[in-house]
């Protein structure tokens, strides 16, 4: 092998022969003037010399293939986001994934979970009506209009023959109170 720091051949001069003639050789002096370029960025992603190591031999086996399906302006450049990517994606392998196992005590069964969610929305259920009984007739009726049948402010004055404005009112002082209420219920279950 000659002496690499005597060659004059430029990265594009090594990359148009390597693709004609195909020679390892060609490739090898092109990627040696990098070794250390594509060794730091494998280092600094998986912070083990060995294991970047591993991968500037890969990442030369990639190029084997690449380089002759890409067309490379900045060799220099190009393959240095080629080490950044091959290690990305070895990070993101399922073999550098962490797992944990989970025992199986600390599990709850779908249907305990979904009995447990019907019978706290019907729990809820009953405290909303309780809390309905509570509020002032106004503010029930216009709760009950806006809410439960789904009225608009204009449609519950016309039902009701009360001002917007009262409608309005009503409305956001029921849902004050009823909020009020609701949390003093749960706060009286726990």
């Amino acid at each position: 092998m000659r002496n690499i720091k005597d060659d004059s051949r430029t990265d594009k001069d090594l990359i148009l022969l390597y693709r004609q003639k195909g020679e390892l050789s060609v490739l090898g002096e092109l990627y040696q003037r990098y070794m250390e370029l594509v060794y730091g960025v494998c280092l600094k992603y998986f912070k083990e010399p060995e294991r970047a190591k591993d991968s500037v031999m890969m990442i030369f086996e990639e190029l084997v293939t690449k380089l002759k399906k890409h067309e490379v302006e900045n060799f220099k450049s190009w393959l240095y986001q080629l080490a950044k990517n091959h290690c990305l994606m070895q990070l993101r392998t399922p073999k550098n994934l962490k797992t944990v196992e989970i025992n199986a005590s600390f599990m709850q069964s779908e249907e305990n979970v979904h009995l447990n969610g019907v019978l706290e929305k019907e729990d809820n259920l009953v405290k909303l009506e309780y809390c309905l009984g509570k509020l002032e007739e106004e503010q029930r009726k216009t709760i009950q209009l806006f809410y439960l049948e789904g009225k608009c402010y204009n449609e519950i004055a016309d039902i009701t023959g009360l001002d917007w404005n009262k409608v309005r009112s009503f409305i956001q002082n029921g849902r004050r109170n009823l909020k009020i209420c609701m949390e003093k219920e749960k706060a009286g279950d726990q």
